[in-house]
Order: structure tokens, then sequence, then C-alpha cells
């Protein structure tokens, strides 16, 4: 018994450690609006940043939307996890640099921010 009990605790600590590799530090670039509109209104950019704003004060969660269509969604990496509305509330509207472990499952992908600030937009 006390060998299968062994043999299960190893399995579930290797399976613990791959999960843990299954997240990689990577940046990104895109807008920042809310989920609402990424989906409903299939937006490549923000309306405004007011209308951003004003969707994340009435509670929906914001997104960062890259050129390439991903919709990285902010998580914690605390649980219980919190609301990162306030973090990325700044940038409404704007579009940024974020850096941090992104994550993949079932289509989504979600992102842990380490750093964000507002990207230098190239005029043309």
């Amino acid at each position: 018994m006390k060998i299968y009990i062994t043999g299960a605790l190893t399995l579930l600590f290797a399976a613990a450690l791959f999960a843990a590799e299954t997240s990689k530090t990577t940046t990104v670039k895109g807008y920042v609006l809310d989920s609402a509109c990424a989906f409903t209104k299939g937006l490549k950019k923000p309306i405004s940043a007011e209308c951003a704003m004003a969707c994340a004060k009435a509670g929906s969660p914001l997104v960062i939307l890259s050129s390439t269509g991903t919709i990285y969604w902010p998580i914690a990496d605390t649980t219980p996890s919190s609301s990162q509305n306030d973090k990325l509330l700044p940038y409404a509207g704007k579009t940024v640099t974020a850096s941090g472990k992104v994550f993949q499952r079932g289509g989504s992908t979600a992102i842990v921010i380490s750093k964000i600030e507002v990207a230098e937009v190239k005029k043309q």
C-alpha cells in the first residue's frame, strides 16, 4: 500500500510540475478594450477610451486585443483570483505592451501581467 501512495504522490508532483511549465513569459502588444465589444462588435480597436472605461466601470472585463486577433484575458495568479480591471483601467482605449506569463486552454488565452506600459505607436 505504501508503494502505491508513494507512486501516486510522485505522479501528482510530476503533473504539477508539468502544469507549471506549460505557461511561458511573453510580451504582447495590443489595444485595451472591454471584452463585450471585442466579441459582440468584432472591433479591431476601441471606439474610444471613454467607452472602454465606461464599460469597465460597469463590470465588463478589460482585455488586450492583439493585431493578430488574439484576445488576452488578464488574470491574477492568486487564489482566489481578483479582477484585473484596476490594473488595466489607466490603459483603456490605448495600445499597450504587456509582459507576463501566458496560459492557453480550450481556445482561450490568458496573461498574468507582470509589466504593462503604453506602446509607442509609429506614425505613418
